[in-house]
């Protein structure tokens, strides 16, 4: 790592990238940020006291901005204790206080991912239309722009066209696609790919799976069977199972969310179209109900359109 008088290159270099981060999330979520703030003030107008009345106006908006019934109410549990002692005097109080409690949430469900050697296995994981090929597309972008060497697997081999799809984001990230014949087992491409990365010292293997097969009962045992098959190769993998949600979808994607999470051991969440949305909150609904870390976000169509997320700059930007 090279030094200057004001610290390592590196340093600097994430010191810049930050605010652009951070301002690239705000964007993304402009349009929850919007409902939330106007809602809130349109709530607490005209110098009114804030009680527990006043909370209960605001439950509507929570759930309206997708945080969930459940979630929506352990947060207004803590809001309304403060509210019976007075300890709410004005508006930006209570952002400071909604902040704190999504903030809560978020952190509760974060665990930092495992550092392991190289090859690192990356299973994704998700119902077809969540962006899931895609995503892996740009996953693979935002690696090799850290300067790690990256294999995709296109191990979705039951859906049309699934593999030529892949090969196309592939070209695009400037990684090598690992593949089979349609309709070949997804379990030894996800072998040809481990056994290359380790032939070659390539950091991280990215696998597509498939959305659906047949049943949910095949789809399920196909992506155990694969667990199996990456652990076999490698001890600890595969060393993240990233589950790809559609947050446009909201709380209907949550139930498809906790299958997966039951069959097939995620270790977190993706969560895309997060800028096509005014129901930001399905972030923190997601975090609290599963208990797993959001890991990126997805915020645009391009290929560097995928963040690393950030707890607190994702709640500060629903308030900025």
């Amino acid at each position: 790592m090279i030094q200057t008088l004001f610290g390592s290159l590196d340093q600097k270099e994430q010191e810049e990238k930050k605010p652009r981060l951070f301002d690239r999330m705000k964007q993304a979520v402009s349009r929850t940020r919007e409902s939330l703030s106007e809602r809130i003030d349109d709530i607490v107008s005209f110098g009114k006291e804030i009680d527990r009345a006043t909370l209960d106006d605001l439950e509507a908006t929570l759930i309206a901005a997708d945080l969930g019934a459940a979630t929506t109410h352990q947060v207004l549990e803590k809001l309304r204790d403060k509210a019976d002692r007075r300890q709410i005097a004005d508006v930006p109080e209570l952002k400071r206080l909604l902040q704190h409690e999504l903030l809560a949430i978020l952190t509760a469900a974060e665990r930092p991912p495992q550092k392991v050697e190289p090859p690192e296995v990356l299973l994704v994981v998700g119902v077809n239309g969540t962006g899931k090929t895609t995503t892996i597309g740009k996953l693979a972008s935002l690696l090799r722009s850290q300067g790690k060497s990256v294999l995709l697997a296109a191990a979705d081999t039951f859906r049309a066209a699934a593999i030529e799809q892949l090969e196309i984001w592939g070209q695009r990230a400037g990684a090598e696609v690992i593949q089979t014949k349609p309709g070949g087992d997804p379990s030894a491409v996800l072998f040809d790919a481990v056994q290359a990365a380790k032939a070659r010292g390539v950091d991280y293997v990215i696998v597509d799976t498939a959305g659906r097969l047949h049943t949910k009962t095949n789809l399920m045992a196909e992506l155990e069977k694969m667990r199996r098959t990456s652990a076999r190769l490698l001890p600890g993998a595969p060393h993240e199972v990233l589950l790809v949600m559609d947050a446009t979808t909201g709380q209907n994607g949550l139930q498809q969310a906790r299958l997966f999470t039951q069959s097939a051991g995620v270790t977190g969440i993706v969560l895309t179209k997060l800028d096509g949305t005014a129901k930001g909150g399905v972030v923190v609904a997601i975090s609290r109900e599963l208990g797993l870390p959001v890991r990126y976000a997805g915020v645009g169509e391009k290929l560097g359109d995928l963040l690393p997320f950030n707890p607190q700059d994702f709640v500060a930007s629903l308030f900025e």
